[in-house]
């Protein structure tokens, strides 16, 4: 790849940090190119990329460039960062990360999962299963997969599976061959105008992208992503619950924190027996994905089956992290990453499946000024289902704070 970007050598990251832009430069670390970057607080990811060999730096600052031949910048860098200035006045091509993927895809067979909730989880499945399959896939994930320890790998197949990012538009820089879309919802709508349906045809966009003989695999028990399927010049698999979809999971049986069913399909003369090592409806969607892609890849369904049922998980996504005995009892600690209040039901869903008859206590800290807003109200319904509520201040991510929109609020909602 050195060659088919000409004379690019050192790539230095603004953000390196964060979960889609460390994936990506442990890719080109591995290529063999020269990588540095820059974070406001260095942590266990920046550390993992400096023991592969990125030159790291605590904060931003002009000279950190270095002698860098393009800069990568994530959709939270702002426009007067030091060294996105220092960039533009010597004349560096800045690009966001997406257009750094775009470019690790566009020779591989590409494979993006783009939707508001479940990229990650999604993701991490399919590369789970081309990995068990021997086709050694190239995978930039969202979260640490817990099988590689690790959000990134480059293999020696010739699949890249990576997330699809709408939250800024930049999915639209690339160009997969197969192409999923989990689901569409009311999220990072200040990207789209505040507008659902400029955010649905980002999507229908994305999905255009797509070659005449590519795939788009669209989960058709998501109203707001089944209203595109129409308007797809381009061929499609389905996949849900409901007797229309192409792909389609019934008789599920849930078994503490796994789920079993059955998966039939036009292709399939008998169903398919699958065992998911994830709780949740919702995660039995996100396999149906991942059997959609296998279908499109010919992968045997041994294989499928096997890392489905010892699929470890993804850091941050209903992770457990143990369970200790206090004088009240057990208590199991979990994490998950879920700041939208769709994901919260899935979460709390899944974790009532996974530890029946248990007392759930939520702590939970609101992700963004903007989005605690605009969603308050559904926040309130989704966390009134709990049986005990513990709320924190609002993490930022950079925002301006906003009246009405912090933990207090919320909790007079």
């Amino acid at each position: 790849m050195k060659e088919r970007m000409g004379r690019i050598r050192n790539i230095h990251f603004v953000g390196i940090g964060g979960a889609g832009m460390a994936g990506i430069a442990e890719v080109l670390l591995n290529l063999g190119y020269s990588v540095g970057g820059t974070d406001l607080k260095l942590t266990s990811v920046t550390e993992r990329l400096r023991s592969l060999g990125a030159r790291i730096a605590e904060g931003h600052a002009a000279e950190n460039l270095g002698e860098a031949d393009v800069v990568v910048v994530s959709s939270a860098v702002a426009r007067d960062n030091p060294e996105v200035v220092a960039a533009h006045a010597r004349r560096i091509p800045v690009v966001r990360r997406a257009e750094m993927l775009a470019e690790l895809m566009r020779f591989r067979y590409g494979i993006a999962i783009a939707g508001t909730h479940g990229k990650t989880t999604t993701t991490s499945l399919i590369a789970s299963v081309l990995a068990e399959a021997g086709v050694d896939p190239t995978f930039v994930i969202g979260g640490r997969l817990e099988s590689a320890n690790a959000n990134a790998k480059l293999g020696l197949g010739r699949y890249l599976v990576a997330e699809a990012d709408e939250s800024d538009a930049s999915f639209l820089h690339l160009q997969p061959m197969i192409a999923v879309v989990t689901n569409i919802d009311a999220d990072h709508l200040g990207s789209y105008e505040n507008d659902l349906g400029r955010l649905k045809q980002g999507f229908l966009e994305f999905l255009h992208n797509l070659p005449f003989y590519g795939l788009a695999v669209m989960c058709s028990d998501d109203a707001n992503t089944r209203e595109l399927i129409p308007a797809l010049g381009r061929r499609v698999a389905s996949y849900g619950f409901g007797e229309r979809s192409d792909i389609r999971a019934f008789g599920i049986e849930r078994k503490g924190r796994k789920s079993r069913f059955k998966v039939e399909s036009k292709e399939r003369q008998e169903p398919l027996t699958v065992e998911l090592n994830l709780p949740g409806v919702h995660n039995v969607l996100n396999s149906l994905a991942a059997i959609a892609v296998a279908a499109e890849l010919e992968i045997d369904d041994e294989p499928l089956k096997k890392a489905l049922a010892e699929f470890s998980g993804v850091d941050r996504r209903l992770q457990v992290h143990g369970t200790v005995t206090t004088a009240a009892g057990r208590v199991t600690f979990v994490d998950d990453y879920g700041h939208h209040p769709t994901e919260l039901a899935a979460t709390i869903a899944a974790a009532r499946d996974a530890w029946p008859g248990r007392r759930l206590v939520v702590c939970f800290q609101p992700h963004r000024y903007t989005r605690t807003l605009a969603l308050l109200d559904d926040f309130a319904q989704v966390l009134s289902t709990v049986d005990a509520l513990i709320l924190t201040n609002v993490y930022s991510a950079g925002e301006t704070p906003l009246a009405g929109a912090d933990g207090k609020s919320l909790a007079r909602a």
